[in-house]
């Protein structure tokens, strides 16, 4: 089965046909996929911009990231679950589109940045990290976040 094949399954389940005849199902999950968006934002940046220095200074940078983890998996649970749905109903669209490439790439880069080479960073201890290496990571973290939300809203708006 090609890709595009399993694409054109996933359109015609009957999940993604309820979700495109329904005049409020999508615009309820794409509602939900934003809150998703924010709170994994505020996660992400909470955590890189401790690595830059510009804010919650008086906690370490592992607390911080141990604090966003669970706002960091719930948030990222709640995307792959809506993202899920919306692409169900949409899937054809998707796959002619260089935008959802991009936001694929970009989520499976950031994912695997952030649970491994971001988390080995931020529970290292600090006095034997160079800042600019902290800095580095929260930088390209955000690079790859970014190209997440970028690659979602260039999707949805055409």
């Amino acid at each position: 089965m090609s890709l595009l094949g399993f694409f054109q399954w996933c359109e015609q389940s009957g999940i993604g046909e309820a979700i495109r005849k329904s005049a409020w199902l999508f615009p309820l999950i794409e509602a939900i996929h934003l809150l998703g968006l924010g709170l994994i934002g505020g996660a992400v940046l909470v955590v890189d911009l401790r690595l830059l220095g510009l804010g919650l200074r008086r906690q370490s940078v592992a607390q911080v990231a141990r604090d966003a983890q669970p706002w960091l998996l719930g948030s990222l649970m709640l995307m792959i679950a809506t993202g899920g749905l919306l692409f169900l109903s949409e899937a054809i669209k998707c796959y002619y589109h260089t935008a959802f490439w991009l936001k694929m790439t970009s989520l499976f880069l950031a994912l695997v940045f952030t649970f491994t080479v971001q988390r080995k960073v931020t529970m290292a201890d600090q006095t034997r990290l160079r800042p600019l290496w902290g800095k580095v990571v929260a930088l390209v973290s955000v690079l790859l976040w970014s190209g997440v939300g970028i690659g979602g809203r260039w999707i949805g708006f055409s």
